[in-house]
């Protein structure tokens, strides 16, 4: 945690805060502060600032805050995702919080097993918790919007040309002709497929609804590992 992410619910008076759970038992025993300390903190979606702790017990840090630094700016990217199994799918979520990516459509796909919609993870609570764990890491604060939409075609046909309407729109696909970009220096919407990647008739669909396929070569990665890979390819902005 490099950031302790702060909500309207955790401040008592306008400029103290008191944590408990998960981030005081990170300040305690991870990060070994102590009384005076000060530590980075962040509101949720506003800035960045400092912490000084005033306060401690077995269940309580508090913390006078200010603000004072604005956040990262947020990628000009919306990823579409095809849902991910469950295992998989926290590191990925995490991954693309913590490179900045604000706007994430998790998508059907024929390899997509129907036992992963059933994960927890995509449960408000959980899907909350790792995107905060993801801006927490990067030190951001502007949390990300997900969108689940668990029709492939109604999605591809309805939704997607609008995302792709004036933007570059790319789907990651093995064997595509064309290399992957790099340097953008606009918006793009970039779909990626599932273990072993989208079946040709979903592949054609997307490229109906306005994107082009990009490859990374001849190596297959895992989604885990392709979606940094192509989200630092087009913008190299996420790891400056």
């Amino acid at each position: 945690m490099n950031l302790a992410l702060l909500f309207p619910e955790d401040f008592i008076t306008p400029d103290r805060v008191r944590l408990t759970g998960r981030r005081r038992t990170h300040l305690a025993e991870v990060r070994k502060a102590c009384a005076g300390d000060r530590v980075p903190v962040g509101m949720a979606d506003g800035d960045l600032g400092w912490g000084s702790i005033v306060a401690q017990d077995e269940d309580t840090v508090e913390l006078a805050v200010d603000f004072s630094e604005p956040a990262p700016a947020p990628l000009p990217l919306t990823l579409v995702l095809a849902m991910p199994r469950p295992k998989m799918f926290r590191r990925v979520l995490q991954t693309a919080a913590s490179l900045g990516v604000k706007d994430i459509w998790l998508i059907n796909s024929y390899k997509v097993e129907k036992s992963f919609w059933q994960t927890p993870l995509l449960a408000g609570p959980q899907l909350r918790e790792n995107l905060i764990l993801g801006l927490e890491q990067a030190r951001d604060t502007a949390m990300p919007r997900v969108h689940i939409r668990k029709l492939f075609k109604p999605f591809v046909e309805d939704e997607l040309p609008s995302l792709t309407e004036q933007r570059p729109g790319l789907v990651a696909h093995p064997g595509s002709d064309e290399p992957c970009p790099v340097h953008l220096s606009r918006p793009a919407t970039l779909c990626i497929g599932p273990e072993g990647g989208f079946i040709p008739y979903e592949v054609e669909k997307l490229i109906e609804a306005g994107c082009r396929g990009v490859h990374l070569g001849k190596r297959i990665l895992r989604v885990e590992t392709a979606v940094p890979v192509l989200v630092s390819r087009l913008f190299d902005g996420c790891i400056r």
